[in-house]
């Protein structure tokens, strides 16, 4: 493990992305006076650690705001159609909009890396190892612990680790700290539940099974993209790579990666693949399917960690 989070020291986290907001201020009337996680003016409550100060966090954990909530994403070629960083754009958007619905929750830092390979091929992708990546949770989680918080829920937005690390990283830290009133659960439902679900949508309105950089990606993209910069909307159009075959279960990952659906072994007379990144058909893509791939992991990670709580 000490090795481990060694090798890991270097790695530099990128400030916070156009989803974020900006941090309100505290008024005249000083700190004690103020809400946990100020709304001023008609803003959102704060709930992004990285945009609160010390003495808001303080003041969050004091009235009640305990969960943690740890979200991967992840940097990685998404076709010649979308950015690199999109898991990322996605998973602070995401855990953001978890954290607003659950009320009592604070969304960590995203961590911009995740499992997988870098090519020379599809430049685009940065990645970890599972080894890496489960130092790197067992590290945030317990430094969140130290923080204060009394539950820390790790999820994700690409395939590479889970559901392996996630759970593995989750039953060993919820087995030690738990004698302190303390639990640390691993959030699938956010994942695979959610884009297994949408597969079957996709199907059920006659629409290609889609996965890495297809119709779920580019359309979430699609929908979160605000500053008109994630999605080059010109190659949507001729945004086609190798078919992917239905019943999947929702896994996603890039063509070879480990996590791509199907496992990117394809027969002899499978159709050739064009080798420009994407995994499926991302053509009939919109904002308007994003935004329901959208609500679907936000609900349904909701009602998870509402049942973890409730459960303890």
């Amino acid at each position: 493990m000490r090795h481990l989070l060694g090798s890991v020291a270097a790695i530099v986290f990128p400030a916070a992305v156009a989803v974020s907001q900006a941090p309100t201020t505290l008024g005249a009337v000083g700190l004690a006076a103020s809400s946990a996680t100020p709304a001023i003016q008609g803003r959102q409550p704060l709930v992004e650690f990285e945009l609160m100060t010390w003495p808001e966090v303080k003041a969050a954990l004091a009235a009640g705001k305990t969960t943690a909530l740890v979200y991967t994403g992840g940097t990685e070629q998404r076709g010649p159609q979308n950015v690199n960083g999109g898991h990322t754009l996605m998973g602070k958007a995401t855990v953001k909009a978890i954290a607003l619905r659950l009320g009592n929750a604070i969304a960590m830092p995203v961590l911009p890396y995740t499992p997988n390979n870098a090519s020379a091929a599809l430049p685009g992708t940065i990645g970890l190892t599972p080894e890496l990546l489960s130092a790197l949770l067992e590290r945030i989680t317990e430094q969140t612990i130290v923080t204060g918080f009394k539950n820390v829920i790790l999820m994700g937005d690409h395939g590479g680790g889970q559901p392996n690390v996630y759970a593995d990283v989750a039953k060993k830290l919820d087995e030690k700290y738990a004698p302190q009133g303390i639990h640390v659960y691993y959030c699938n439902d956010v994942y695979t539940t959610a884009n297994g679900d949408f597969d079957k949508y996709l199907q059920e309105n006659n629409m290609p099974v889609s996965s890495h950089a297809g119709i779920p990606d580019t359309s979430e993209m699609m929908y979160l993209d605000s500053t008109n910069t994630w999605v080059r909307r010109e190659l949507v159009a001729t945004a086609v790579g190798t078919p992917v075959a239905r019943g999947g279960g929702g896994r996603r990952g890039q063509p070879g990666d480990s996590a791509a659906r199907g496992g990117g072994v394809r027969g002899a007379g499978a159709p050739r693949d064009p080798g420009n990144g994407i995994s499926g058909d991302a053509r009939p893509s919109t904002a308007a399917l994003g935004k329901k791939i959208f609500d679907m992991k936000v609900d349904y990670a909701v009602r998870q960690i509402q049942g973890f709580l409730k459960g303890q």
